[in-house]
């Protein structure tokens, strides 16, 4: 069975000094990347939304649908004013509200809104279909198998920073 990169491989053979092997795996991970990307962004164009959007909705779900715009800024490597921006439009867009504390009237949090909700499910459910068939090659025990190689190989690069 062929790919692509067996394809690159053979172009390459002899003529630049890397490790075939190890050439292989890396640029067989970022094609698969690089279609999870194609995939994510086919998913927010057919619920009709931009990837910051979805990030953001993301990182709200991930607070329970609620959070502050500084812990939002910082998750998202954004400035303040950056972040007020972003909420501006997902604000006119009908997907996020700003609500302000009974407690400390100077604070306000972001909450999802039911749409903003909804339009981030039909995201995670078109992109988790994908993910699923993508890796439904791959018998039971080869996806664990898989999973803790990725894994030992991500291990090894974050604890050498």
């Amino acid at each position: 069975m062929e790919d692509s990169v067996d394809r690159h491989l053979a172009r390459w053979r002899g003529k630049a000094p890397y490790d075939e092997l190890v050439e292989g795996v890396v640029t067989r991970m970022q094609m698969l990347v690089k279609h999870l990307h194609q995939t994510k962004a086919t998913a927010l164009a057919e619920v009709g939304m931009q990837d910051f959007e979805f990030e953001t909705l993301h990182r709200l779900e991930a607070h329970g649908g609620s959070c502050t715009p500084s812990v939002l800024a910082g998750e998202l490597l954004l400035s303040p004013a950056g972040m007020t921006g972003r909420l501006d439009t997902l604000e006119r867009s009908g997907l996020i509200r700003r609500v302000r504390s009974t407690d400390d009237r100077r604070r306000v949090d972001v909450e999802l809104t039911a749409r903003g909700h909804e339009l981030w499910m039909d995201t995670m459910t078109i992109q988790a279909e994908v993910e699923s068939g993508m890796i439904a090659a791959l018998a039971t025990e080869d996806r664990r198998t898989l999973d803790r190689l990725l894994k030992q190989l991500l291990h090894n690069v974050e604890s050498s920073r």
